[in-house]
């Protein structure tokens, strides 16, 4: 087999591939056995009709077409591994030549294969990156403020004869109704009013309402199959109750903690707001040399995967008309392919590798975010072939880790911020300051922790189940600030998930299979690859 590649822009390449006919002929031994067990022809037994006689009753261009669509993969992909290539996606195949005779004189197998391809990228030099954060401070106020949510969460709720306040926790009955018909109810909730976590306008229809007192707003839904349309709520308060905080004490110090005096439990406070601090500072400094890099480094992004990731995601929010957000989904892919590309390329200039340990400390600080134990996650993730996507998450959090070693980072007094990897371990308060960075919905490519600190992972809201997970896996995702959580011994599975990847994990597993054609000159695959299957496919040729 023959193969030569051509360039024709930074993020697409064309194949060109000859095949002999004697590298076919396995192929097509192959079509006429199978298609002599198919049909059935007089005078012969199923699987035992010759050749020449397929020939005859069905033309040697349907034993050809079998043979060329069975034998097209492998050849692409020994094309690619050939020419070194590093695809995105699926290929775009044309086959401009099939073999028409036997033997020598029978011609021979030519296609062509354009597919999108990863960039070439030039890294600068790390150490010249140098960004500014904000100084560590803690003031008597944070402390005040994190005792007064410690008070909070050991209050208690008191019910009170009046009308509904801001702050008071109600219980009400809800409906709601689009032109006249009730499209929803609920009995029973419980609401801190103000809080603005329900419906717009909900908040002041409940101030100064009354016990059973009936209150009605019109609101504009927000999800669900009416989402974007105005309905009519009507909200009934059953009970109205307020909470009453204890008193800060040393009684309160003991009941709240382990300590036995408000002073001590003050100072715990502080130190944890200190690690906190801290850990904002480290989250800033990442962000910013990341985004630093990206300005200095210039990145082409495969227009085809762009759209085929964006028209995926529509798709999966039913959304493809939408003008305005595609053109805000669009914005957001190619600056997660940008940073997905640039940190791969750091992870292969710094040799960075990926152990088992890492990836099972993944799993298990991961598995909470999606409702899952570490078992049941990396299970999933296993079922789902996405572990080699793990590992490459893994293995660009610790480029960008390696990147921000390089940096200087000072903080706004002009003090060099030492981003080292330390023993604190920012807990019980510090799950604030974990949820506070968390912005992005779906599973980042592109970001590295800290190593200042270890904050504990606060659970999040995603359903739990098995293909939500796998699918989060795949996404190319927002970004997603860092979250600490305290790796604990994982369980049998999850390693032995780990484990069974790492050979999936280091294939350049770029190499998609083009589809089969049904007719000779015509494209034989179509671009459908997404952005996240490229990723997993990609894999990871710095990981191990």
């Amino acid at each position: 087999m023959k193969s030569d590649v051509e360039t024709l822009n930074p993020t697409r390449v064309k194949l060109t591939v000859e095949v002999s006919f004697a590298e076919l002929k396995p192929s097509l031994d192959k079509a006429y056995k199978s298609i002599g067990g198919q049909v059935t022809v007089p005078g012969f037994r199923r699987g035992k009709v010759p050749a020449r006689v397929i020939d005859q009753r069905f033309g040697r261009g349907v034993v050809i077409q079998e043979a060329v669509n069975d034998a097209l993969p492998g050849f692409y992909q020994q094309a690619v591994q050939e020419s070194s290539v590093r695809p995105l996606g699926q290929p775009d195949v044309e086959i401009t030549e099939v073999p028409v005779g036997e033997g020598a004189d029978a011609g021979e197998l030519k296609f062509t294969a354009e597919v999108d391809v990863r960039p070439t990228i030039d890294l600068p030099d790390f150490s010249t990156i140098a960004v500014s954060v904000d100084d560590v401070e803690v003031t008597d106020a944070d402390v005040d403020a994190k005792l007064e949510e410690l008070r909070v969460r050991f209050g208690t709720l008191v019910p009170v004869e009046r009308a509904v306040q801001t702050e008071d926790s109600v219980t009400l009955d809800l409906k709601a109704e689009i032109d006249g018909e009730q499209i929803d109810s609920a009995e029973g909730i419980t609401y801190v009013v103000g809080r603005g976590t329900m419906l717009e306008g909900m908040d002041d229809a409940l101030e100064g309402a009354s016990v059973d007192e009936e209150r009605s707003f019109t609101t504009t839904l927000a999800g669900g199959e009416h989402a974007g349309e105005s309905a009519e709520v009507t909200v009934v308060v059953k009970s109205v109750k307020v909470r009453e905080l204890p008193e800060l004490d040393d009684d309160f110090a003991q009941l709240a903690s382990e300590f036995d005096t408000v002073d001590e439990l003050r100072a715990d406070l502080r130190a944890k707001a200190q690690d906190e601090a801290e850990f904002r500072q480290g989250v800033q400094a990442r962000d910013k040399v990341l985004e630093a890099l990206l300005e200095q480094v210039e990145i082409p992004v495969p227009d085809g995967v762009v759209e085929d990731e964006v028209h995926r995601h529509l798709e999966n929010e039913s959304r493809l008309e939408d003008d305005e957000h595609r053109a805000e989904v669009t914005e957001e892919t190619r600056r997660v392919l940008r940073t997905q590309f640039l940190l791969d390329a750091v992870a292969e200039a710094e040799e960075v590798t990926v152990g088992q340990q890492e990836l099972v400390e993944y799993i298990v600080a991961q598995a909470p975010a999606y409702g899952m134990d570490p078992n049941s996650f990396a299970q999933a993730m296993d079922q789902a072939g996405q572990v080699p996507a793990l590992v490459q998450e893994v293995a660009r959090r610790k480029a960008l880790a390696s990147v921000l070693e390089k940096a200087t980072v000072t903080d706004a007094s002009g003090k060099v911020v030492d981003l080292g990897d330390e023993d604190d371990d920012a807990e019980g308060s510090s799950d604030e300051a974990a949820e506070g960075s968390s912005e992005g919905a779906e599973a980042p490519a592109a970001e590295e922790k800290p190593k200042r600190t270890r904050a504990k992972k606060p659970a999040a809201d995603a359903e739990g189940s098995a293909d939500e997970a796998a699918e989060a896996a795949e996404a190319p995702a927002a970004e997603e600030k860092p979250k600490r959580t305290r790796a604990k011994k994982p369980a049998a599975d999850a390693e032995a998930a780990a484990e069974g990847s790492s050979e999936g994990a280091e294939a350049p597993a770029a190499e998609e299979k083009p589809k089969r054609t049904r007719k000779p000159k015509a494209e034989a695959a179509e671009a459908a690859g997404s952005a996240e299957a490229a990723e997993g496919a990609e894999g990871a040729g710095t990981q191990s």
